[in-house]
This record gives structure tokens, C-alpha cells and sequence, in this order.
């Protein structure tokens, strides 16, 4: 495959995604060598695509369940997948939900049954509440302990760049969710929080923003945003919005396709 002269900054370009993930926002690592799990932004079909390292689909599954606005995917140390349909850009929704996709119907079937893990905010109380107060956003989730985390992202002016880290247990109900803390990172529009990722040995947490990644180390049980903090300037800006690890040091990203750029699977390899 052949690629131009562009410039990717701290970024090494792995593949130009296909047309079908044009506006792909979720990606994860599946059990095994050079798989990987991708689904599109809200407004798309409710499908699951199978993507090698090429950028390459190699199977497309249908989830039943509605693609509401899916922002965000994990798996669970057995190779469960979980998608994060909470995208609320106008923190009107009362229907926030996680969906969890069992391994073995990943192999074996093309429509898939999903769990259904509810949840809600316990400090929203108007749908949607006053500007000044809309932190009900979402678009990062993880897994890690048989719980699920969500980072929120904020629709506030000056505020772009708070997140705040809430925990569900993992498994079927309406949970309340849980605050665990609050991050403040920069206040412009690109400091948003769109993605999140454990790394496979527990012990790093990295977050993406359209033009940096902030990792989390040396954290005390699961108040990640509390650990040490590195950022990468990735010296590349584009809307990405997803993430996982590859390895301990390694990163896979992905950016939307917009304005004539974007729509591809990068890697970054951590110091």
C-alpha cells in the first residue's frame, strides 16, 4: 500500500480505513494477532466490523440493538465487547446504555444478541440541564474488574477539556453510576476527551483528544485520573476519536473522515 508524503507528527500511519468506516469512532484489539473490532459514530448502522492491521475488513456482524450514538468500545479479560451508546451532545438522554457482545457469538454468528447495561448520572437532574451545567457527554469508555468506566465529555464553554470518571458495575440492570473524580485538562474545543484504553498489563491509562494523548500511570486502584500524568503531543490534529493498546507501549488510533483528511489507523509508540 502506498501512502503520500503527508505528515503525521509523532504518528506512524498503519492503513487508510475503507469508505464503510468513514466516521469510525470505536476501536479495540480482539483476541488474537492483528484483529481488531470498529464500529461507526451515531446516525450509522448498527454494525460491528472485523478489520485486520491493513485497515482491511475481513467481517461485518449486525448488533441488535439500535445505533443511537455508539462513541466507544471495550473488552473484558474473557474477550467480551462492550459498546459505549451514550453519545449525548445535547445531555437530553435518559436512555444511556452499554451494550455487551459475547465472544463466542463473535465467532460463530452474523446478528448478534446484546446485553443491555443501563445507567445514569446521579447529579443530572433536568434533561437537558442549563449550558452552563451540560458535563453529561460521553464518548471514552474501559474496562477493567468487572467494571465498566466512563470518561464524560464537557459541552461547556472554558470548560471543553473536563472529564470526569464514573464507574458501572458490568452486567445487565439500571445502575447508578458511580463518581470516582475529575480531570481538567486545556479549554479549547480540540481538549475534548473521545476516547480511553487500559493497557493489557493494568498499569497505564491513556485518553485521546483530537491532538494529544494524555497517559496515566502509577494510579491507587481505580481512580485513574489521579496518577501520574505524560502527554503526547501527537503534533498532528485531526478528529480522532479512537484508541486502544496494542501492547503495553504501543497505541492504535483512528480518526473520522472529514474536510478531506482523516479516515485512518495510525500507531504511537510510548517512551
Amino acid at each position: 500500500m502506498l501512502f503520500s508524503c503527508s505528515n503525521y507528527g509523532q504518528l506512524k500511519l498503519k492503513a487508510n480505513l475503507p469508505k464503510k468506516l468513514k466516521e469510525a469512532s470505536g476501536i479495540v484489539c480482539g483476541v488474537g494477532n492483528d484483529v481488531l473490532w470498529m464500529h461507526n459514530d451515531g446516525g450509522n448502522k448498527n454494525v460491528l466490523y472485523q478489520v485486520n492491521g491493513k485497515g482491511k475488513i475481513q467481517k461485518t456482524l449486525k448488533v441488535k440493538a439500535k445505533n443511537t450514538d455508539w462513541e466507544d468500545i471495550a473488552s473484558d479479560d474473557d474477550g467480551n465487547l462492550y459498546i459505549g451508546d451514550f453519545g449525548n451532545n445535547a445531555n437530553s438522554r435518559d436512555d444511556l446504555v452499554i451494550l455487551k457482545l459475547k465472544k463466542e457469538d463473535l465467532v460463530d454468528k452474523k446478528n448478534i444478541e446484546v446485553t443491555k447495561i443501563k445507567f445514569y448520572y446521579p447529579n443530572q437532574n433536568k434533561f437537558p440541564p442549563k449550558k452552563k451545567k451540560r458535563f453529561f457527554d460521553a464518548e471514552s469508555l474501559l474496562y477493567f474488574n468487572n467494571y465498566l468506566y466512563i470518561f464524560t465529555k464537557s459541552r461547556v464553554k472554558k470548560e471543553y477539556g473536563k472529564t470526569s470518571l464514573y464507574k458501572i458495575p458490568a452486567k445487565a440492570g439500571r445502575h447508578e453510576a458511580i463518581y470516582i473524580s475529575s480531570f481538567n485538562n486545556c479549554n479549547k474545543a480540540n481538549c475534548w476527551i473521545t476516547a480511553a484504553s487500559i493497557s493489557k498489563d493494568k498499569k497505564k491509562v491513556a485518553l485521546l483528544t483530537h491532538n494529544t494523548v494524555l497517559l496515566f500511570t502509577d494510579f491507587k486502584s481505580d481512580n485513574f485520573l489521579n496518577g501520574t500524568l505524560k502527554k503526547y503531543n501527537l503534533e498532528h490534529t485531526s478528529q480522532k476519536e479512537g484508541l486502544d493498546f496494542k501492547d503495553n507501549n504501543t497505541l492504535y488510533l483512528t480518526d473520522e473522515r472529514a474536510h478531506g483528511k482523516g479516515g485512518k489507523l495510525y500507531e504511537l509508540k510510548l517512551e
